[in-house]
């Protein structure tokens, strides 16, 4: 499904991953086809984790096929320069993952997502799983805040000027109590 975005938010322990869909680009509501995280053990080498993740990733837009693979690019403290080296090898085997499989990869900055979602470039994660709830019309805010983050920096890659208007957000309407979107987890 060409309309399909998968919006990931790299991490070594915890990659969150939300794939959003548009009715084959028909003008449909955005929906959640898939999102969860991935956790990788915190005790393992570098190298396995990164093959884990590599594999995971490679699952998920193998199953999928989204047009886009959006990724939250990197944000670099200069007093952490270590965390954003070592979110480089997270967010580089992502990135290797889609190109493997000829999938286009479009960069966002959190600042970015945030103002998108909430108006306010420096949102809180709170703030952040409330817009997200609003926006797909979820009857809860999504858990972890990584699934979260990995849905707005889809949702903000749909709604990006530069990309083809396929998709247009519209709140989803609930069919009674419950129903609706869920998010579903993979551990």
């Amino acid at each position: 499904m060409d309309a399909a975005v998968c919006g990931i938010d790299p991490g070594l322990g915890v990659t969150g991953y939300a794939v959003l869909g548009a009715g084959n680009g028909t003008g449909a509501a955005v929906s959640v086809l898939d999102a969860g995280v991935c956790r990788f053990a915190a005790d393992s080498p570098l190298a396995e984790r990164l093959a884990a993740i590599e594999a995971d990733i490679t699952a998920i837009l193998t199953e999928h096929r989204p047009g886009v693979v959006a990724v939250e690019e990197l944000y670099s403290h200069y007093n952490h320069p270590r965390t954003a080296i070592l979110m480089g090898h997270a967010r580089g085997v992502i990135l290797l993952a889609a190109a493997k499989l000829g999938i286009e990869v479009r960069s966002y900055s959190a600042t970015r997502v945030k103002r998108f979602l909430t108006g306010n470039g420096r949102a809180s994660k709170s703030q952040v799983q409330r817009a997200i709830q609003m926006t797909l019309g979820l009857a809860a805010s999504p858990e972890p805040p990584d699934v979260a983050d990995a849905l707005a920096i889809a949702l903000c890659c749909v709604n990006d000027k530069d990309r083809s208007s396929k998709f247009k957000v519209q709140k989803q309407k609930r069919r009674g109590s419950g129903s609706g979107s869920t998010v579903y987890l993979r551990t």
